[in-house]
């Protein structure tokens, strides 16, 4: 009975922080679109996948232990991070739509779509940090973890299960569209569309500071 009653105070915040995070990260943003283009070209879709895993779990569990400190005391936090992550996408947006306008850009062979591992997992690490709204939704996670008290942990690794299992569907999709992306003609529209959603991010940011 206690074994039976101490498993379900572990299981239902667990499964509360999983239906949080699957809420909050199933969204089609930067590091989606980011993934997304790594794994239809197969180049460094793992590590790229572990470095955001990675740093998803570091800074949920730290948002979990001091989301009251964090809050309190680094409020430049928000509008520092808005206009590194504006710089950010508009870099990227801009090489996207380079690669969407060139007839022969978007077929790169897939090494060149990053120079390298290290750089490819660089960029997964930017694209996560560099985000004001995935800091917000850390805080978010953190502060909703504090109403299961003793249980904050289980509600942390449920948040944390919800991020691994949607880059891993981000980087296991992409596999299944490699069919549609022979036609170069669906990379230039997938470039174009990265464009503008980097583009749209960077314009939204930037209006929070102004």
């Amino acid at each position: 009975m206690n074994a039976a009653f101490a498993l379900s105070s572990v299981l239902l915040p667990w499964a509360s922080g999983l239906g949080t995070g699957l809420g909050l990260f199933a969204a089609v943003g930067a590091q989606s679109a980011f993934i997304l283009r790594q794994g239809l070209q197969r180049a460094h879709v793992g590590s790229v996948i572990a470095v955001c895993a990675a740093a998803d779990a570091v800074c949920i569990v730290a948002s979990v232990l001091a989301w009251r400190t964090l809050s309190a005391r680094a409020a430049w936090i928000v509008p520092a991070m808005a206009w590194a992550g504006a710089v950010f996408l508009a870099v990227y947006a801009l090489r996207a739509a380079r690669r969407a306008w060139s007839p022969g850009g978007a077929l790169a062979p897939a090494g060149q779509a990053m120079a390298s591992r290290g750089a490819a997992m660089l960029a997964a690490l930017g694209f996560t940090v560099l985000n004001p709204h995935f800091w917000l939704d850390i805080v978010l996670v953190g502060s909703l973890a504090q109403a299961f008290d003793r249980n904050a942990a289980a509600y942390a690794a449920g948040a944390i299960t919800a991020s691994v299992l949607w880059l891993l569907v981000l980087g296991g999709g992409a596999r299944l569209l490699r069919p549609v992306f022979r036609d170069p003609r669906a990379w230039r529209v997938l470039d174009g569309g990265i464009a503008l959603v980097m583009a749209l991010l960077a314009c939204r940011l930037l209006a929070r500071v102004l």
